[in-house]
């Protein structure tokens, strides 16, 4: 009976290892090896386990990868564990710590990195002051995250399709979305083409491979999984890109989301800005543990911590992410440390929760935009004085853009009720109508001259 038993046991851990094997199989083919070199492969990583010698050797769950069994009684303490070190290149003075880790970029590169991240800490200023004068509804600024901007746009191909939060202007700036748009949606006017419906700051460029901007947090995350999965069957050569802030990571939507891309080895990168805030929520409420990338090996997931306002170690970063997370098939996590200089948004008084001496003391010493400058003038490709010539150019240009946005009208309101259904539906019609008389009727009411004028003919609506 016992030599029975132990015969059975041994082909169930015989027949265990074989379908372990068939999977370690799979997964090596659809990372593109083919049949002979996944069971090579797949083999040799077999032939590494322990050898079969009885029920209690090692443990054999296969919900963990548990190699061993212990009679201590003891728990796993996080507060014992070291905290994920910090990868950077550059210290706050722009001096290189590593030569090895300086990528090396071309001074004409350099160089558009800094005008690229000064022209959108200008565009911020000028578009948050617009909003407390009431000539557009609401506004986000980028203060002191610039650096995880253009560091890590500048390493993507630029068709790789990226999902962001809604503090990633940079990103769509670097990839060539124009002052005028930027103006043109905050201002929701008849050249947006969103056609006025979407808050400010609510970018999207179909043409620019960035997915539209929505206000729901942590929405995006899952999106990002889905969108890399159809990537990875399309055997395109791209990936999804995912921005979003360490207090959309508490969103149950990113633990589906990391989940998802783990699991079925999807080729998208997750970038968390942990610049200190949730709104008005500090990290040591936010979270208990060693930050947003700790998480990551829980998952299954390679993860890496960076300062966030080191624009060259972004850039080292997010070269490397995308390269294991193509040539491996497998999602990604960084975590870029920064800090977010400004309120919240134009709806925050920072002030409330944090002090004036903590934010400048970011603003003056650790801002990524003087880093990269002291690391230029170094270099002999910058100096004082064309800092102050640029620092003129730029704001023209986003004060010429500024003013051409304001003096263009608002889109047709009819257009409220397009881009929905394929053909007008017949209520939408309805409603649309309503409008137009109720509009009609009251006009005194409405700024109607500030509009385009209503189409007449409503066959092009149906």
């Amino acid at each position: 009976m016992a030599r029975n038993l132990h015969n059975l046991l041994l082909r169930f851990n015989l027949h265990l290892r074989y379908c372990g094997n068939r999977q370690i199989v799979n997964r090596l083919s659809l990372r593109g090896l083919s049949t002979s070199q996944s069971l090579n492969l797949a083999s040799k990583t077999e032939s590494s386990t322990p050898s079969i010698k009885g029920p209690d050797d090692v443990p054999r769950y296969p919900g963990s990868r548990a190699t061993e069994w212990t009679t201590h009684l003891k728990f796993l303490d996080p507060d014992r564990i070291e905290g994920i070190p910090v990868y950077h290149v550059m210290n706050s003075q722009g001096v290189v710590m590593g030569e090895s880790q300086d990528p090396k970029l071309p001074e004409d590169m350099v160089v558009d990195m800094y005008q690229t991240m000064t022209l959108l800490n200008t565009m911020d200023k000028i578009l948050y002051e617009s909003q407390r004068q009431g000539r557009i509804s609401f506004y986000l600024t980028n203060f002191g995250e610039e650096g995880t901007h253009i560091g890590s746009a500048a390493a993507l191909n630029p068709k790789d399709l990226i999902f962001g939060q809604y503090r990633e202007a940079g990103v769509l700036m670097w990839r060539g979305f124009t002052l005028d748009e930027f103006m043109d949606q905050c201002y929701g006017n008849e050249s947006d083409v969103a056609h006025g419906r979407q808050m400010p700051v609510h970018y999207g460029s179909k043409d620019l491979h960035f997915v539209t901007i929505s206000s729901t947090i942590a929405t995006q995350i899952p999106q990002a999984s889905g969108a890399a999965y159809a990537y990875k069957r399309a055997q395109n050569g791209l990936c999804a890109v995912c921005y979003f802030g360490e207090g959309a990571a508490s969103e149950g939507d990113a633990h589906a989301a990391f989940n998802f891309a783990a699991t079925l080895d999807c080729p998208v990168i997750f970038i968390c800005r942990n610049n200190g805030y949730a709104i008005s929520t500090p990290t040591q409420e936010q979270y208990r543990g060693d930050g947003i990338a700790s998480r990551a090996p829980g998952y299954g997931m390679p993860c890496i911590r960076v300062d966030g306002n080191d624009i060259f170690a972004m850039y080292n970063v997010t070269k490397a992410a995308r390269e294991i997370c193509l040539s491996q098939s497998r999602p990604i996590l960084i975590e870029a440390m920064t800090y977010r200089i400004g309120h919240h948004s134009t709806s925050d008084d920072s002030t409330a929760y944090r002090s004036v001496d903590e934010v400048n003391q970011w603003d003056k010493v650790e801002n990524p935009i003087l880093r990269l400058k002291k690391y230029m003038i170094a270099q002999d490709w910058w100096s004082e004085e064309k800092d102050k010539d640029w620092m003129k150019e730029n704001r023209r240009r986003v004060i010429e853009a500024f003013q051409a946005a304001g003096k263009k009208k608002k889109p047709n309101p009819e257009l409220m009720f397009g881009d929905v259904y394929d053909t007008l539906t017949k209520n939408l019609q309805q409603q649309m109508q309503y409008m137009k008389e109720h509009v009609e009727k009251y006009k005194e009411n409405y700024p109607i001259d500030r509009f385009n004028s209503w189409k007449r003919n409503r066959q092009q609506y149906t």
